[in-house]
């Protein structure tokens, strides 16, 4: 888990915001960036520069390596930071609140504006660079990547999903997007994978999904890694979320995409609620009924 650098905020000053850009700048280039070279990339002197990396560096927002030279990279606490002073200068929050929740791909905590939102951290690239490289289509056709860019394609991709899938398809609100870092509407309720539904209410989730993903569909998007996980239940609805592994329609896998969400989907229902979900819901055909426009009800399949 990547810590928490809200409380560091305050801490540093407007040089140090200088020198952090700076190693950004010059990542785009080498993933260790020269000393000598942070003169040039943050403005600032190289006496300033020797003080800002030491602030840095003893806050862990930078590391240091020694090679053929003397190099600096951002740890993700400096990237969170750039981001975070972003979105607190740009009136998008105001508030650092609590975590909502920790994955190996992203960090979600609660922010506060005009009402409770939700900051996500895209931790894509971190801890499994060379997986997410070979698997995910916006870093794929980049054979010089790093972290960094991984998880601000990751972070742009989603919020462009969002933008085309909302209001039309029950998805967070997107809010804004800064480098690695996405601020969207707060979910309520409670994730799938932790709710017993009651049997009465248990097919009538299930159709909720399924034609909130034909709504997805008709929009050109397949979610690609549907699961329990991925959705929150409310009195309200559903929400479904983490879109940014989707594809689109006319991708050459979206189908194999689609059947695999229907097949994730669908297994989970019939096993936590076998007496509700028949074997005779084939998750292949509702895929075929959610890719043609035909679908309306499971009981028009089973």
């Amino acid at each position: 888990m990547v810590r928490n650098i809200a409380g560091l905020l305050p801490e540093l000053e407007t040089e140090d915001f200088y020198l952090l850009s700076g190693v950004e700048q010059g990542m785009r280039f080498s993933e260790w960036v020269q000393r000598e070279k942070l003169t040039d990339f943050s403005g600032l002197t190289p006496e300033e520069v020797d003080y800002r990396l030491e602030r840095c560096l003893k806050r862990g927002l930078v590391e240091k390596k020694t090679i053929q030279y003397e190099g600096y990279t951002l740890q993700f606490e400096g990237y969170d930071t750039l981001a975070l002073r972003a979105l607190v200068e740009g009136d998008t929050i105001s508030e650092f609140g609590a975590p909502l929740g920790v994955g190996k791909e992203s960090d979600v905590y609660e922010v506060k504006s005009y009402k409770p939102l939700a900051l996500k951290y895209h931790r894509e690239g971190y801890t499994n660079f060379r997986e997410v490289h070979k698997e995910r289509d916006y870093t794929s056709d980049n054979e010089h990547v790093s972290w960094m860019y991984t998880a601000r394609k990751a972070a742009e991709r989603e919020h462009d999903i969002l933008e085309s899938l909302y209001p039309d398809v029950s998805v967070p609100r997107p809010i804004e997007q800064n480098r690695h870092a996405i601020v969207m509407e707060k979910m309520d309720g409670v994730e799938l994978s932790q709710t017993r539904l009651e049997d009465e209410q248990v097919r009538g989730v299930l159709d909720l999904l399924l034609r909130e993903l034909t709504r997805a569909y008709e929009l050109g998007y397949v979610h690609a890694d549907m699961s329990e996980y991925n959705v929150f239940v409310s009195e309200s609805g559903v929400k479904i979320f983490d879109w940014p592994q989707s594809v689109p329609t006319d991708h050459e896998n979206a189908t194999t995409f689609l059947r695999r969400d229907l097949k994730n989907l669908v297994g989970y229902f019939r096993r936590k609620y076998p007496s509700h979900i028949s074997d005779d819901l084939e998750s292949d055909r509702v895929a075929d009924a959610i890719a043609d426009g035909s679908f309306e009800s499971i009981a028009d399949i089973e």
